[in-house]
This record gives structure tokens, sequence and C-alpha cells, in this order.
């Protein structure tokens, strides 16, 4: 049976979930199962559930920068911990420049993209 892989969208504004769903579908189709979350708590959540036993059924997870209760590099490194092999993109409209340079020279493994985002971009990133 082959294993379905999940991309996770973090956002906590939902025009932006609903342009990430959009551009997804148009791009992967039913490549991926894709969720929605309005805040990193509703994203762990949705991540441990679908983890279960196998916790490589998470491909991408893509989060925005700047929400309440826990920024979106601090969601993205508590995913890394929690799931190998996933990759992770931080969107943000933000953040300075300085900081972006300091999250893509660590070694956290998170790639950046600024609000707003060209799709070609967003798609070249998961596919990398």
């Amino acid at each position: 049976m082959k294993k379905v892989l999940n991309i996770v969208c973090v956002d906590d504004e939902k025009i932006v979930l609903d342009s990430l769903n959009s551009q997804l579908t148009r791009n992967f189709g039913n490549n991926f199962n894709y969720e929605f979350a309005e805040s990193a708590k509703e994203a762990l959540e949705i991540i441990d559930e679908l983890r279960g036993e196998d916790a490589d059924v998470i491909y991408v997870v893509i989060s925005d920068w700047l929400m309440p209760g826990m920024k979106g590099d601090e969601l993205l490194e508590e995913v890394r911990k929690r799931v190998k092999n996933v990759k992770t993109i931080l969107l943000t409209g933000h953040i300075d420049s300085k900081v972006i340079q300091e999250i893509e020279h660590s070694d956290k493994g998170i790639k950046c993209l600024y609000k707003p985002w060209n799709e070609s971009e967003l798609i070249n990133l998961i596919n990398d």
C-alpha cells in the first residue's frame, strides 16, 4: 500500500491558507494530503495525529513567521525534532532580512520566503 504524504500549512490568516490550498492543489493535485492550521498549537496537534506510528508521513510544513503564541521558526524547529526528513518553509511579511539570513544560514534546515511569495518559488522549494 502506498504511503500518503502530507503537507501541513500554518498561518493565522485564513486568506493565506486559502491561497496556499489553491496553489498546492493546482500544482500537485491529489499527490499529497493537505492539512491547514491557524496556530502553532493546532499544527502540532495535526502533525502528532498524522504521524501516529510513522514519522515519515509529513513531507513539508509551511508556516507563517509572526503568529500568536509561537513564532513560525520555533514551530518549525519543534517539527524537525518530531519528524525525520521533513522540509520546512517559513513565510513572512514581518521579519527583517538579517533574521532571515540567520535562519537560512543556521543548521535548522528552514527555507524562507517573503510574503507575497512567488508561486513558482514555493513549488520549487517543495520539489527541491
